[in-house]
């Protein structure tokens, strides 16, 4: 079967060892690029729409976790190719292997033995059989957009540090204001935004900056109260006043006593499909 990939793998040596690999196990393969960071994946794959796309977990700057949500959320709705067929390369037999296993997302240890990339391969060759029998109007379908949502969750919930995941429900944000400390009660938070090392805190009355990432955040919050609508945006649902729709498919949403539009990614944008 003729198909093209791309690879995502920041140890040139290890890069080289996958495809030479691949090239055994599936000689009608292509990789069409091999990049060395999240960003430039996303990028290529965006650029190139590969039919698969194999993505090192732990890379600079952004894992290949971050790098599948930010593609997906990226990925054209119409006039293109399919979503990539995922497979996540890892050095680690952790919390992913188990996530994938469940979520039915391939995966590959290093260093890459030859018997277990065999099976990959057939697996992501049934799933692109499948897609060219059976094509589907969507480009990119809920069931992928499940999968990553689950997988994003497993990925936080194993690196927050194991004191912030047992501890009881956030009650008051403590933020430094100059020389001075800001207590702001959690009822009066509307948005958690993270913003390159902080993450805004968003009131009626305006905000506040902490240092404390918005993963280590998460755990400490009710889901039933704050619902994620964006890798990096937490929004209190009860506050959300409207969603609108643009012109291209994408949905951004207002809360009560905030004037800025929030931008809702399509990982999440199933919560707000009209009942």
């Amino acid at each position: 079967m003729n198909a093209t990939a791309l690879i995502a793998e920041d140890e040139p040596l290890l890069a080289q060892a996958l495809q030479a690999e691949l090239a055994r196990a599936w000689p009608a393969l292509q990789v069409v690029a091999m990049v060395g960071d999240g960003s430039s994946a996303v990028a290529q794959a965006l650029s190139l729409q590969p039919d698969v796309l194999f993505l090192d977990i732990r890379m600079p700057g952004q894992s290949g976790l971050q790098a599948a949500a930010d593609l997906a959320d990226e990925w054209p709705s119409q006039g293109g190719r399919p979503f990539p067929a995922l497979v996540f390369v890892t050095a680690y037999d952790d919390y992913a292997v188990q996530a994938f296993e469940t979520q039915a997302v391939d995966y590959v240890l290093k260093p890459v033995q030859s018997q277990r990339l065999e099976r990959t391969v057939r697996r992501v060759q049934q799933v692109l059989a499948q897609r060219r029998s059976s094509p589907v109007d969507a480009l990119l379908d809920e069931r992928t957009l499940s999968r990553l949502r689950t997988l994003l969750a497993a990925g936080d919930a194993a690196t927050a540090a194991p004191a912030v995941v047992a501890a009881p429900r956030l009650q008051m944000i403590a933020a430094s204001v100059g020389q001075s400390i800001r207590m702001v009660p959690l009822a009066d938070v509307l948005v958690f935004e993270a913003a390159d090392k902080y993450v805004r805190v968003l009131t009626a009355g305006g905000e506040v900056l902490i240092r404390t990432p918005l993963k280590e955040l998460l755990p400490q919050l009710d889901p039933a109260e704050f619902w994620q609508i964006h890798r990096g945006t937490v929004v209190r649902a009860d506050a959300i006043d409207s969603v609108t729709r643009n012109e291209a498919g994408r949905l951004s949403l207002r809360v009560r006593g905030r004037p800025e539009a929030l931008a809702v990614s399509r990982l999440y944008a199933e919560r707000f499909k009209a009942m």
